[in-house]
Order: C-alpha cells, then sequence, then structure tokens
C-alpha cells in the first residue's frame, strides 16, 4: 500500500527570540545539527557529480542510486571545489548545477564518521573526514529528495529537487548494529545482503552473524566438513501456530567461505563490519551432532542431534584439550575471513546440567581449582580469549561471561538486566547495550491478538515490544559516571529466528523499530522526541515502499 507523500515534518525552533514554524526534511537518523536555508536544489540531466578518487565507492553508488531513480544519464563531472565552498572555479561554474564529494582533512567533526552537507540553489558539497563519513553523508543526502529516490525503476513526473541546508552529523555511539540470527532458518545469500542494505539505509555500522546454533550450523569450516554436513541440517521444524509440534521437513543450509567473503565485502562497501559469532560452550548441539567426541561424552544417555524444538538445549561442549583444539581450529578459519577485531563466541544459555554428571568435567574443576559450574565456564571463556589475543582479536559473549568472573580484556553484550551491565562497568570492561527490554524485535510489535488475528505467520517468541519503547531506549542509563559511560560502546537490536522462516517476515518485524533503534545509536539523546520522529516515520514508510520492503504499521501511527 503507498500512503500520501509527506516530505516534510514541521517542528518549532526558536529565532531572534521567538517561535516560529519552520519545514525541516524528514530525515531518520536525526542529525546532531540542521539550519534551513532559503531556495531549493534542483537536480538536471546535466547536473555533474562530482568525486575524487579518495570516496570513488561513494560517489558511484550515488550516481547510480540516482540514474536508477531518475532515469537520467548522470554522469562523473570534474571537481571543481577543494575544500571550499566559494571559489574563482566555482563562480566560473555557477550555471552548471553539480554535487560534489570531498574529503577533507578541515572537516570540524572530531568523529571519523562524521560529515558535513551544505545545499546551496546550485551547488550541493558534502565534507568528510574518511569514506565512512562521506558513506553516511550520501545517505543523508538522499533522503534530502522525494522518497521515489529509493525506487528500483526511473520514476516520472517527480520535481528532484531538495532544500537549501546546513547540516553537521556526527554518530553518538561506536558501535550500531544489528543481529540477525540465521542458525534457526538459513537465509539465503541475497536475502542476507537485503538486512545489510537497511542496516546501511539507516547508518547502522555493525552486522552481527549468529552462525551456529542447537538447530544448525551454517559456515563452512573446511578442516571439520561434518559440521555442514550433518550440523546445517535438521529434520523437522515447528510450524507456525504450533510451537510444540513438528512439520516433518528437512530444513538446512550454509555459508562456504567464498559466500562468506562476499557478503563480509558487500557489508565492508556499505561501512559495515561483520561480526561473526560461533556459540559456545552452550548451544551447540548441531556440532556436537556432528563430531560428538567433542561433547560430554561419558554422561549416561549421551546422543547428540541437530535439535528440531526451540529454546534451551543441553548439549554443551566437554572442557577437553581435545576440544580446545577444535574451536582454536574454527576460530583460526573464522579469524581468516572475518577482518572484524570482534569475534563473539555466545556464552548465553549454557546449561550446567552435563558438567554437573561428567566425571571428566568434574576432575577438570577439581584440577583446577574452580568451585562451581559457573567458574569452570569462565575458566573455558578465558581460554578462548587468550586463543583469540594471539590473532589479535577480541572477545565479546552475552552476559553470562561474567558469571564465575569476567575476564579483564573481555566486552560484553547485555542482554537480560541492567544490574550486569553495572557489573561489568564496575570493573572496567566494555559493554554492548542489547538488552531484551528494549532491542529484541522478534518480539511483538503490537499486542499478540491483533497480530495473530492476521494468521498464523505473524506468530512471535512472545513479548511485546512497541515503536514507542524502542524510541525511548537510552543506553547509557547504566552508567554511573562519564568514564563509565565512555565504557559503554553502543547498542544494537535482535532478530532472533525461530519464528522468521522467510526474509519478508524479518523485514515486518524489523521495520520501523530499526529505524527507532538506529536514531537511539546515532542521535544525540537531548534532540530526539517521539512525536518528531514519528512524523519523520511517514517518509520513511514511503521509502520502505519504494524499496519494496514489509514493515509494521502499529494502530497508534498517526
Amino acid at each position: 500500500m503507498k500512503f500520501l507523500t509527506v516530505p516534510l515534518i514541521t517542528i518549532l525552533v526558536a529565532s531572534f527570540g521567538s517561535t516560529l514554524a519552520v519545514n525541516l526534511p524528514a530525515i531518520i537518523p536525526l542529525p546532531v545539527k540542521l539550519q534551513q536555508q532559503d531556495g531549493m536544489f534542483q537536480l538536471r540531466p546535466d547536473t555533474r557529480i562530482a568525486f575524487s578518487e579518495g570516496v570513488k565507492t561513494e560517489g558511484e553508488a550515488l550516481l547510480a542510486t540516482l540514474n536508477r531513480s531518475t532515469g537520467f544519464k548522470l554522469v562523473r563531472g570534474p571537481q571543481v571545489v577543494s575544500g571550499l565552498l566559494d571559489s574563482p572555479e566555482a563562480e566560473r561554474d555557477r550555471n552548471r548545477p553539480a554535487i560534489e564529494l570531498l574529503l577533507s582533512t578541515n572537516e570540524p567533526s572530531s568523529n571519523a564518521e562524521g560529515y558535513t552537507i551544505s545545499v546551496r540553489t546550485n551547488r550541493v558539497w558534502i565534507f568528510a573526514a574518511s569514506q565512512a563519513g562521506m558513506f553516511y553523508g550520501v545517505q543523508t543526502l538522499l533522503q534530502l529528495f522525494p522518497p521515489q529516490v529509493f525506487s528500483t525503476n526511473a520514476v516520472k513526473d517527480v520535481a528532484w529537487t531538495i532544500p537549501c541546508v546546513n547540516i553537521e552529523d556526527q554518530p553518538r555511539f561506536k558501535w550500531r548494529g544489528v543481529m540477525l540470527d540465521v542458525g534457526r532458518h538459513y537465509f539465503p545469500v541475497a536475502d542476507v545482503k537485503r538486512m545489510i542494505d537497511l542496516a546501511a539505509l539507516h547508518k547502522l555500522n555493525i552486522f552481527h552473524w549468529h552462525l551456529t546454533e542447537d538447530q544448525g550450523w551454517r559456515i563452512e569450516i573446511k578442516k571439520y566438513p561434518k559440521l555442514t554436513e550433518v550440523g546445517a541440517w535438521r529434520d523437522s521444524t515447528p510450524p507456525y501456530g504450533a510451537r510444540n509440534s513438528d512439520d516433518g521437513k528437512r530444513h538446512g543450509g550454509f555459508y562456504t567461505q567464498a559466500e562468506v567473503k562476499d557478503i563480509v565485502a558487500y557489508a565492508a562497501a556499505r561501512h559495515i563490519t561483520v561480526v561473526p559469532e560461533i556459540e559456545m560452550p552452550g548451544h551447540a548441539a548441531a556440532a556436537i551432532a556432528a563430531y560428538p567426541e567433542f561433547g560430554n561424552s561419558d554422561i549416561p544417555g549421551y546422543a547428540p542431534r541437530v535439535v528440531t524444538r526451540w529454546g534451551v538445549q543441553p548439549y554443551t561442549f566437554a572442557p577437553k584439550e581435545e576440544t580446545f583444539q577444535f574451536l582454536e581450529d574454527v576460530l583460526t578459519e573464522v579469524c581468516e575471513l572475518f577482518p572484524s577485531k570482534f569475534i563473539h563466541i555466545g556464552g548465553d544459555e549454557a546449561p550446567k546440567t552435563q558438567w554437573t554428571k561428567s566425571p571428566f568435567a568434574q576432575s577438570v574443576m577439581k584440577r583446577e581449582g574452580l568451585r562451581d559450574e559457573h567458574e569452570l565456564q569462565s575458566w573455558f571463556i578465558r581460554r578462548i580469549e587468550k586463543f583469540l589475543a594471539t590473532k589479535n582479536r577480541r572477545l565479546i559473549g552475552w552476559d553470562e561471561i561474567q558469571e564465575g568472573g569476567l575476564p579483564k580484556t573481555a566486552t560484553m553484550m547485555v542482554w537480560r538486566d541492567a544490574k550486569w551491565a553495572k557489573h561489568a562497568l564496575a570493573q572496567g570492561n566494555h559493554i554492548v547495550m542489547a538488552t531484551t527490554s528494549h532491542t529484541y524485535l522478534d518480539y511483538y510489535q503490537s499486542p499478540a491478538g491483533s497480530e495473530l488475528a492476521k494468521g498464523n505467520e505473524f506468530e512471535c517468541i512472545g513479548g511485546f515490544l512497541p515503536l514507542e519503547k524502542v524510541y525511548s531506549y537510552n543506553p547509557t542509563f547504566v552508567a554511573g559516571n562519564t568514564a563509565q559511560e565512555k565504557q559503554i560502546l553502543g547498542t544494537q537490536c535482535q532478530l532472533w529466528g525461530e519464528y522468521m522462516k522467510d526474509i519478508r517476515k524479518v523485514e515486518y518485524l524489523a521495520l520501523p523499530r530499526l529505524a527507532a533503534l538506529a536514531e537511539v545509536a546515532w542521535s544525540p539523546q537531548d534532540v530526539r522526541n517521539y512525536p518528531d520522529f514519528q512524523h519523520r516515520l511517514e517518509t520513511q514508510y514511503q521509502r520502505y515502499d519504494e524499496l519494496g520492503v514489509p514493515y509494521h504499521r502499529s494502530q497508534t501511527s498517526p
């Protein structure tokens, strides 16, 4: 369904001691500073798009987008301005409109991802100190155009104008992420790229890729082929509307190393870092089904298999030297595929029952002087952390990694409760805020009854997380002082895949809450305003329509 075009929003600003209404562009996430000027810039077929070799990727992407949606044949032109808004060259060329992308060491922003935009009636300049900043500047520039600029086909009868503005912008947090779980349901490469494109549209810079689970192992490890031959496939899946039953259909799939490299490169071109997650010591049933010798094989009734139901499963890796060698081999290949300085090792929901029953696990606890199985898990995590350090990588894990003692150099991803965040901050660790209360986008966006009335395919895992609550999030609320605020790297939203069998369902659950989280992560806390966001979201809906992505529209939308 298409919605009426609402390209501008109305906000109140103070000027000369009075208050007046000013129309400002509907940009999401909201820039740090935006000042409207008189006039409009008109994109014409003879407009030149100028950029240096340093931002060639960003310049060519802008050209491709504008040509696709306008039907023009815009070309790259000579660069006239070099760090100055006014010059003799620019004056002589003033009759021909131009958009110029300029790398500038004089960029006023101290943030490497920052940018400035100046739009005049015949010129648009984007200044940035880095390629990433230029990329984000281009995303904002596109949002200054009518929503049809995001169309996948040429659109006729559109006035390709943008308002004259000055914008200064930079992100609040370094870590602005979205997590996609492909362990529960496998998504083809093209669908993964769709999610990366959505992340880029919203200026997110982390794609947290949850690659291994009890229900499926999704990444090719050449030294251990059975991980995908066996671990990537399960015999059945609970159908929508009957979570405690089986559909009897084999499900699976995995990403070859060539495909992983392709996805990592695709994300990098959009200035997104792919952070892989390889779960340990729990959520490991699929891996242990492939290689039973790395599980707790000395317990009664040991019979690992790739799990066909949801929920927390008992199979954990055994604390054997052979298991550590296996995991180090896996992580070695993972580090070769992913340039990310962070490697996520999961660490969550690892039941201790098998370790309690395992004579070998108990002997390790006695040998190492560990008081309980929680300390055994921390000992396990520290072993992995030391190995990752030899690869010049940093370990990040869910907040259970602090049970039994948090490694000093580990980064903790907080998903359960603020008390775990405060505990980690007090010890000096960095954290990423990813709490269920505000960032779990696999929860219902409207009350469950209203969603399920549409059909069983709208089923979610549970919970209720409306758009306004996501938008209300302030990740630094757990910090006790300014120093602790700096330990908070940022935030991200989670898309757990139990009830997402295809990418359209993922997108429906993600949007528009992903936009709200993106603004939480990017925009200053003191400039954010939910009614204002709702108004800007009306234009964002039109952009989603042009892109052909589904989204949820709550009953409380204006």
